[in-house]
This record gives structure tokens, sequence and C-alpha cells, in this order.
């Protein structure tokens, strides 16, 4: 799925992917809305952002996580 609000580019923060047009990863805004961080606090902290960008951040995530293959492993040694 597209992301235009997305961008990964290996020389911006070694190619996490960031809010385009800027140096915030998508990872620090998933990180704040999980301590519970509201959304507002957020804009405050990071004035180049926008709401459009947070809910852009947690769609790629969502995104990203749908495709995520899991793989059972047996016979682990405990």
């Amino acid at each position: 799925m597209k992301h235009p609000r997305i961008e990964i580019n290996a020389e911006v923060m070694v190619g996490k992917p960031v809010i385009r047009g800027t140096r915030i990863p998508v990872e620090l805004i998933l990180r704040k809305l999980g301590a519970k961080n509201p959304a507002q606090e957020i804009l405050r902290d990071y004035p180049r952002l926008t709401e459009e960008d947070i809910t852009a951040a947690v769609a790629y995530a969502a995104d990203a996580l749908s495709t995520e293959e899991v793989v059972e492993f047996s016979g682990v040694a405990k």
C-alpha cells in the first residue's frame, strides 16, 4: 500500500521510515502514542507535524504488520 506522507531514504535517519520532508521517524510517533501521549501534545512538541501525519504513521505501521509473516519454530532447546 502507498503511503505518500511516509518516506524511506538511506540518507535520512539511517533509512528508517520518517514523515516526508522531516527527520521525524514513524517509530517516534508510535512510541509516543503508545506511552499515552495525546496527539495534541505530539503536535505541540513537533510543530512540523500535522494530524494527518500522525494518522499516516499509524496506518503505515498497521500495513507493515499486516504483511508480517509469523514462523513457528519447533524443537527449540530450553
